[in-house]
């Protein structure tokens, strides 16, 4: 490893990945005083205040891996014992000014239109041609600037600004093309220099609700939508839609003998806010699970079916009644403390995936052991490995199963239980190794 240095070199930098990403997942550490992007090198170069901090940062992340929005990101001491003026701007220079820029959109809390755009960017000059399209780095725009200069200072003075308060931040580079090829002036692409391109009328706007100004009405669940689109990094998970309405599911091939409503609490709750949940007494191995939203109930059938708990293979589906009467044989949740996203929520659905083999434990009693941490959980499966440490002075575990199958019973029988007088949180991680 490198002499130990205040200034730490990121690697697998993804476009995806804005400063801020960089910015939140150093910042437990101490004070970050510079930070450069490497943008040509998919790298980051970032200082923290003193040597101590750099050193309890890499440290921590020897034993866990970095990841920023589903990427693993490799960090070590960089060469740089500081960072001059110099060697920013040598670094900021590495991609080749060009009258194209690349702008990629994070935290998309609100649709954006190539007019947003043009209204955002033509102040700095004449924007011939800008097309937007969804990439896996998310929601991203080319934007062609009648000359270099007028790219340049936009750049310099757009990138990393929010096009609304707190959302729709700005991450800009330049592209290396040539020219946009644009064949249609619609909501998705625009000509400025040829008005007369026609509209394109099937395959319309990529945008529920088409239009800007009526999404919100089309659509209630709109900013809920984009606070997963920008906790999934712009994009949502594959087959989902973020329109579905049917906020109950129908769960089936459950084992009757081991599962109850607070089990299924546990699990559900992952993937959005519980209002109740009803066993079928007549079908033992049959439930009823009424979600926040039908965003969630999405969410919740996507990283749910085919799951493997308690020896049987989960189906997930939706179910024809659109919602659970409240009755004797319900399990009423609205306002059960342990829903989790009715704080933050984007956090939480950064974190879902399907069952792993890797659980991570927080809200423990901040003198817990390894060794109690393996007692309260062992009863259910194999452990490969364990870790515990503190993050934001708190401490948390990690518990690796043999299979996902022990790690979901562990979750669901363990969650909200109490340990040392604490009661804990289980959610899935996604980490591979500990």
């Amino acid at each position: 490893m490198a002499e130990s240095s205040k200034v730490i070199h990121v690697r697998n930098v993804g476009h995806e990945i804005s400063e801020n990403d960089l910015l939140q997942l150093f910042q437990p550490f101490g004070v970050i005083t510079k930070l450069v992007m490497l943008r040509a090198k998919n790298q980051a170069l970032l200082q923290m205040q003193d040597v101590s901090s750099a050193v309890s940062a890499l440290q921590f992340f020897t034993n866990v891996q970095p990841t920023i929005r589903g990427r693993n990101v490799y960090v070590q001491f960089s060469s740089h014992q500081e960072l001059t003026t110099i060697e920013q701007n040598i670094h900021g220079r590495e991609d080749e000014p060009n009258r194209i820029l690349l702008v990629t959109i994070h935290h998309m809390l609100y649709p954006i239109t190539v007019d947003v755009l043009h209204q955002v960017f033509s102040p700095y000059g004449f924007v011939e041609k800008l097309v937007t399209f969804q990439k896996s780095a998310g929601f991203q725009a080319l934007i062609q600037y009648q000359v270099q200069q007028y790219a340049a200072s936009a750049r310099t003075a757009l990138q990393g600004r929010n096009i609304y308060d707190g959302c729709c931040q700005l991450d800009i580079q330049f592209s290396n093309l040539e020219e946009l090829q644009v064949n249609y002036n619609n909501d998705r692409s625009r000509d400025y220099t040829n008005p007369n391109l026609p509209a394109e009328q099937k395959g319309r706007s990529s945008h529920p609700g088409g239009g800007y100004g009526d999404v919100g009405v089309a659509y209630p669940q709109m900013a809920n939508t984009a606070a997963i689109a920008a906790a999934f990094g712009g994009g949502l998970p594959p087959g989902i839609t973020g329109t579905n309405d049917r906020c109950t599911l129908l769960v089936s091939n459950l084992n009757a003998d081991s599962i109850d409503e607070d089990k299924l609490f546990n699990l559900f709750s992952l993937y959005g806010n519980i209002v109740r949940i009803k066993l079928l007494r007549n079908k033992p191995d049959h439930a009823l699970v009424q979600m926040g939203d039908g965003f969630q109930a999405e969410l919740a059938v996507h990283f749910l079916k085919g799951a493997m708990l308690f020896g049987k293979r989960l189906e997930v589906n939706f179910s024809k009644h659109p919602n659970i009467t409240p009755g004797t044989d319900s399990h009423d949740y609205v306002n059960s403390n342990l829903n989790r996203f009715n704080r933050n929520a984007a956090k939480n659905y950064r974190y879902c995936c399907s069952p792993t083999k890797m659980i991570h434990l927080s809200t423990l009693p901040q003198d817990v052991t390894e060794e109690e941490v393996v007692n309260h959980v062992q009863e259910h499966g194999a452990i490969v490995n364990t870790k515990v440490f503190e993050m934001n002075g708190k401490k948390q575990a990690l518990v690796q199963f043999e299979n996902e199958e022990e790690a979901a019973e562990t979750l669901v029988c363990k969650h909200a239980t109490s340990l040392g007088g604490s009661i804990i949180r289980i959610s899935f991680s996604q980490l591979q190794t500990i």
